[in-house]
């Protein structure tokens, strides 16, 4: 099994106030990995520290290792490791330009120019994100004229049009409708043979649907990380088995 991210007591903090405690997991690369847990746990936290996005924030530190393809990810330059590992929100967040320029935009950053290059990476990204047959004759409208499901998988064009290795979703589905979740969850389990997903969701269902292994955390610990098919049925934590029967969260 190759790994993407080895993390070894890897903790983080905001302040004084510790968010992740001694996290210690290898994700494997070309699979999707659930987090699941409870609000508040550190989920959201731990796949921001794997690109850095919480460099922005001036309290936060970390200790501890944290991995990705073996080279340590607070060593690395913050702006090649978020093109490496691009990363999708919860909310649906366009830029308020053309469909064409949403996805144009991070290779335009990258130094691609040739329109014939642009051209044929806004295809290939909106192909890959299953919404090219949908908007492929009104790649000039606005991105905010598209429904909250094809916002998404145009974000995830977004991010895919800079050829990362990885893609973070934080909650993906939490804010579209049932039939814009299935096609995202369907288009995800087809950019798992080229890509690694690590995804946050609340939807247990979901997790147990389309991922590969699951980590459970609660309170800023990981608890538990195992196949998801034995993550579900014969849980080795008793606070995993409250979490995934209901009993809590």
């Amino acid at each position: 099994m190759d790994c993407a991210f080895h993390i070894e007591g890897f903790s983080a903090f905001y302040g004084t106030n510790q968010v992740l405690k001694n996290i210690r997991v290898k994700i494997p690369e070309k699979s999707i990995t659930a987090v699941i847990g409870p609000s508040g746990c550190g989920k959201s936290t731990f796949i921001r520290c794997l690109n850095r996005m919480n460099d922005l924030v001036p309290t936060f530190r970390v200790e501890g290792e944290a991995l990705y393809k073996g080279t340590p990810i607070y060593d690395m330059d913050a702006i090649d490791i978020r093109q490496k590992i691009g990363m999708v929100f919860q909310k649906p967040n366009p830029f308020p330009k053309s469909i064409y320029e949403n996805v144009a935009y991070g290779p335009k950053i990258h130094g691609m120019r040739r329109k014939a290059a642009l051209d044929e990476t806004v295809e290939a990204s909106l192909r890959q994100a299953a919404l090219w047959d949908e908007v492929a004759d009104r790649l000039e409208q606005s991105a905010l004229t598209l429904s909250g499901g094809q916002q998404q998988r145009l974000c995830i064009a977004r991010a895919l049009a800079v050829s990362p290795d990885v893609l973070l979703l934080d909650e993906p589905t939490s804010a579209i409708d049932p039939i814009g979740t299935a096609r995202i969850e369907e288009l995800l389990n087809e950019l798992k043979t080229n890509y690694t997903v690590v995804m946050v969701t609340h939807n247990m269902q979901q997790a147990a649907r389309i991922s590969d292994r699951t980590g459970f955390f609660l309170m800023g610990e990981l608890i538990e990380y195992n196949k998801t098919s034995i993550l579900f049925t014969n849980p080795a934590d008793p606070r995993t088995e409250n979490y995934i029967t209901g009993r809590f969260g």
